[in-house]
Formats: C-alpha cells, structure tokens, sequence
C-alpha cells in the first residue's frame, strides 16, 4: 500500500458495555478504505465518553474502559484510549479530534526516521448510522463543531439495519456541503446488536452469550454491572452537551 494517505479511525461514545458490534465497526471501516485505493488504515482508537455525560444507565468509567481493553486484546490494530473518559468535565467530539489528532502528530513528528516523520496520518471519526441522526438534535451539536469534525476531519459511516446515513446527508445543508469528506461503509452481514437491549436482558437475568465477548460477559458478574439501580442512574439528568449549549447560548 505504498503511496497511500495512512489514517487512523477513532470511534467515540458510551461502549456500555462494548459489543461485536462495536468492534465489526473498525474492520468494516478498515476494509472499505482499503478498497477505496486511497487510504491506508495504521490504526483504530476506542475512546469512551467521560461519566459527566448524564446518559441513563450509564457505568463509570472504569469499568467500560477495562471491558473494551478486555474485548479488544486480540486486536492488533484497534486499542482503548482514556483520555476523554479522565477528563474533568465531558468533552465534545471535535475536541476529543484535536487531542488526538495533536497526539498523533506529535509521535510522528518526533520520530527518528524522516519518512515517518513526514508521513503524519488523517484522522477520521466512525460512527454507525444512528450517530448522523445526532446531528439533527436541537442543542446537541454546535454548526462549528460539526463543520470541524466532517470539514478538517471527515467521517466513516457504517450501516446499521433499515437507518439511511444518506438521508441524514440529503436533509442537512451542512453535511451535504462535505459529502466528499463522508465515507459511508455498507454492512451487508447485518448485524443488530444493540448496548441497549444488551443491557435491558442482563438486568433481567437473561443470556447474552455470543453479543459480548466471554471476557466482557465475565467482568459484568465479577463487578455485578447492569442491575436494575444501575440502569437509573441518571435517569432525571439532562445529557451534558445539552446544558453546555443552555450554558453558552
């Protein structure tokens, strides 16, 4: 794959808990941009959202941090970053971008070999389909923020069951004027996993053997995770990004 742009692929958000789905989500995106002739990926980064994000239901930091290492130890190219999830406060996505955009560029400028130095990977954020559906949210996202994340950064979407990310594209003016910097990726091996349902049959008491990797399912009852009390956590707080933008308005 000599020549091509080197990219890493970051994806952010809740992983509560981290599934297969999560993870297909990185070898599909890695194989599409391979076949693109354009890009090749040299890593993938799993960044969980901090606990100030309000979300119901959702566990600390620690341990969604030790279920993804623990899900993705077989991985060669995918690894779990803590920064956004040790950060005081939340942080929105496109900041989350620069850190480790400024991390990445760092490792590769201080390198000793001139080739790699020079070679500074792109990165790109990806998301499944349901994420784009964020963006038409009143108050979640600011236009500069996302402007940043699909104009400097770019996106890779995958698709999730019967969600359309093209639509989402069509309707919004903004995201249209950036379709070159979105890459939608296809799933054809459909695959519905969902964190939600994943936690709604732990709490009551049900299998959920081959959604999750054994090691995450053996975290899950060594830390007694997703219990009825867990699931209302949060359940009267406004999601952070929300009050922020109250806040800033």
């Amino acid at each position: 794959m000599a020549g091509r742009i080197p990219l890493v692929l970051l994806a952010c958000g809740s992983f509560n808990p981290i599934t297969h789905q999560h993870m297909r989500l990185f070898e599909l995106a890695r194989d599409h941009m391979h076949q693109t002739g354009l890009y090749r990926v040299v890593g993938g980064i799993v960044s969980p959202v901090g606990d100030n994000y309000g979300k119901q239901g959702l566990v600390v930091s620690k341990h969604r941090l030790a279920m993804a290492r623990l899900a993705l130890q077989s991985s060669d190219w995918v690894s779990v970053d803590d920064w956004e999830s040790q950060q005081a406060d939340w942080t929105e996505t496109v900041v989350t971008m620069r850190y480790h955009y400024d991390h990445i560029a760092a490792q590769y400028h201080n390198s000793k070999d001139p080739l790699t130095a020079s070679d500074v990977p792109q990165l790109k954020l990806l998301c499944g389909a349901d994420f784009m559906d964020t963006f038409k949210v009143p108050g979640l996202w600011r236009d500069d923020h996302v402007e940043e994340v699909v104009g400097r950064f770019g996106l890779v979407c995958v698709s999730r069951g019967s969600l359309q990310p093209d639509r989402a594209i069509h309707e919004s003016d903004l995201l249209s004027r950036h379709r070159q910097r979105i890459f939608l990726v296809r799933e054809w091996v459909h695959n519905e996993i969902s964190a939600t349902e994943v936690r709604r049959a732990l709490r009551r008491g049900q299998s959920v053997k081959y959604l999750l990797p054994d090691s995450v399912i053996d975290y899950i009852r060594e830390h007694n995770l997703y219990t009825q009390d867990s699931e209302m956590m949060n359940k009267e707080v406004k999601l952070r990004p929300l009050t922020m933008q109250t806040i800033q308005d």
